[in-house]
């Protein structure tokens, strides 16, 4: 990987940056980091990191905003409010990597693995996750406004309470997902598979569920008032006190 970095006085290119008297070692997909390491080459101006593994460390708190960590691996990895906006972490290994709290606001994590994650809190607003694998991940309370899921993985996902709103979910699979009062207002859930998903209380108003697959879900206490369910599987769904898309509620 090499890419520069234009700056007030000077064009950083990398792997390698030097300034002055003083010089950091180029990175290698050899290179054995951490994060203070990390966040030296990031003070010094680089963004493109040509690190391949950094899998069970400690990144927490740590600001590489605006980086490319594409292909890295962060399995098993803590970044507990670190500071990922901007990122490119297409591809990226973040399999059970704990991630609660972060801040991934429009990062790119198209094909990125985040299987098993935890990332309660976390804010992946308009981040793009288009391909992705987050099954069995936890994103309880989860900002995920804005967010592009097309054709993601999230069967068995958590997302109880998520901020889903006006969130791309086309096409993607929710079987078994947990989306208990999580916020879908005018979310695109289209073609998406929701098989046996929990969506008692969510808030799915304005929502897109044109043929969604919601064969034997839980819609108890949702709201679907002018949701689109045009063509949708609603084969054994389970309805009580749910607000339909004409207003009525069921019993």
């Amino acid at each position: 990987m090499d890419c520069s970095i234009a700056t007030n006085s000077s064009t950083i290119t990398t792997p390698g940056v030097s300034f002055g008297n003083s010089s950091l070692e180029p990175f290698s997909q050899n290179t054995v980091m951490d994060a203070s390491d990390l966040q030296a080459h990031y003070a010094a101006g680089e963004r493109c990191f040509d690190v391949s593994n950094l899998h069970n460390s400690d990144l927490s708190g740590i600001c590489l905003k605006g980086s490319d960590l594409s292909d890295i691996n962060l399995l098993n990895t803590k970044l507990i409010r670190a500071d990922l906006s901007y990122c490119n972490l297409s591809r990226a290994n973040l399999s059970r990597a704990i991630l609660s709290r972060a801040n991934l606001h429009q990062a790119l994590l198209s094909r990125a693995d985040l299987s098993g994650a935890i990332a309660s809190g976390v804010n992946l607003s308009g981040a793009i996750l288009s391909g992705s694998i987050l099954s069995g991940a936890i994103f309880v309370g989860a900002i995920l406004s804005g967010a592009d899921f097309y054709q993601a993985n999230l069967s068995a996902t958590l997302l109880r309470h998520a901020d889903l709103y006006h969130a791309f979910l086309d096409s993607a699979l929710l079987r078994l997902a947990d989306l208990s009062q999580a916020y879908l207002r005018e979310a695109n859930l289209s073609s998406a598979n929701l098989f046996a998903a929990n969506l008692s209380g969510a808030d799915l108003s304005g929502a897109d569920l044109s043929y969604a697959n919601l064969r034997s879900a839980d819609l108890s206490g949702a709201n679907l008032s002018y949701a689109n369910i045009a063509g949708a599987n609603l084969r054994h769904v389970l309805m009580c006190k749910t607000t339909l898309p004409d207003g009525n509620v069921s019993h």
